[in-house]
């Protein structure tokens, strides 16, 4: 069995001290929202409590689907880089950028620059400016890492998937699956319809649904709206789980769902897969961490509910 975390939005904070110039952006609307709502229930030891759990459940890999900074600024984007660092190997984390990420014009390349070996693909070389999609290959699964980021105007949060990385994609789940892979696509704004708001919407979802129609994938990974969510895309073998999870940095009190992480059990052959997802999050009242849901997501779009597993919360240490 192949067990892989998934966590996203982690909004690392604060946010360091900004200069005239850097506030003459598209991030003085992103610096007062900050101040004004994220400041409140996306700072504190949420993401470290939620980080020791991950931790304890031993998974193989940790996929992380963009969001890891606020407004990209250099500062930001350095520090997410020592934080990934600290998450795991870059052999055992697997990261795609988000809107944040790549909140102002030049932010993304600097993102990608960073945190490079953390979104490389298997044979990619170092300097490869062409990195999405890339895939990584781990025992029997297939990690392929798609990138919706670019800087868009004040007030928008759209993402876009063109044709051209399309046609990779489909490319190299085609090649995956001839080998017998469990395929797994990271993206980060939902590829769904209605999923979020106008102006956070995924532009080029058509491009991403034909994909999964004509090569398929038995996995996808989303984050973006701070939301746990499960949709379904019709796929070359069967319906294709389309999972969102909430922010990992995510306080108890909020409208959104507190931090939480996925885990999934990997588990059969080609034709035959088992997929099982384990929900793990800050419970509603903040008084710790344990399961939140535990299902079976089927070829059929369906999921049906599996036996609780044992609790495996780290201890902590009493001060």
């Amino acid at each position: 069995m192949y067990r892989l975390a998934h966590l996203s939005d982690i909004h690392l904070g604060p946010l360091p001290e900004l200069s005239i110039k850097e506030l003459a952006t598209k991030r003085i609307t992103g610096f007062v929202n900050w101040h004004r709502n994220r400041a409140k229930s996306m700072f504190g030891d949420t993401l470290l409590h939620l980080l020791d759990d991950l931790k304890a459940q031993r998974a193989d890999h940790i996929a992380v689907t963009g969001d890891l900074v606020n407004l990209a600024t250099r500062t930001e984007t350095i520090a997410a880089r020592l934080w990934l660092e600290a998450l795991g190997a870059p052999k055992a984390v697997s990261v795609v950028p988000g809107n944040h990420d790549a909140y102002v014009p030049g932010a993304l390349k600097r993102a990608c620059q960073e945190w490079n070996l953390y979104m490389a693909g298997d044979n990619a070389h170092p300097s490869t400016e062409k990195r999405f999609p890339y895939l990584r290959v781990r025992g029997n699964v297939a990690i392929l890492g798609v990138s919706t980021a670019e800087a868009t105007a004040p007030f928008f949060a759209t993402g876009t998937f063109k044709r051209g990385q399309a046609i990779e994609l489909a490319r190299l789940l085609e090649s995956c699956r001839a080998l017998g892979l469990f395929r797994v696509v990271m993206i980060h704004h939902p590829p769904i319809a209605g999923s979020t708001d106008w102006h956070k919407r995924l532009i080029g979802k058509q491009f991403f649904s034909k994909v999964m129609r004509d090569a398929g994938a038995e996995l996808v990974l989303h984050g973006h709206t701070h939301l746990d969510t499960l949709y379904w895309l019709d796929g070359r073998d069967g319906r294709v789980p389309v999972v969102g999870v909430p922010s990992a940095s995510q306080s108890a009190g909020s409208s959104k769902p507190p931090a939480r992480y996925n885990l999934f059990e990997i588990s059969g052959e080609p034709g035959h897969w088992d997929l099982v997802q384990r929900e793990r999050g800050l419970k509603p009242d903040g008084s710790g961490i344990g399961w939140v849901r535990q299902r079976r997501l089927l070829h059929d779009g369906t999921a049906e509910a599996v036996p609780e597993t044992e609790d495996a919360a780290p201890a902590r240490d009493e001060d």
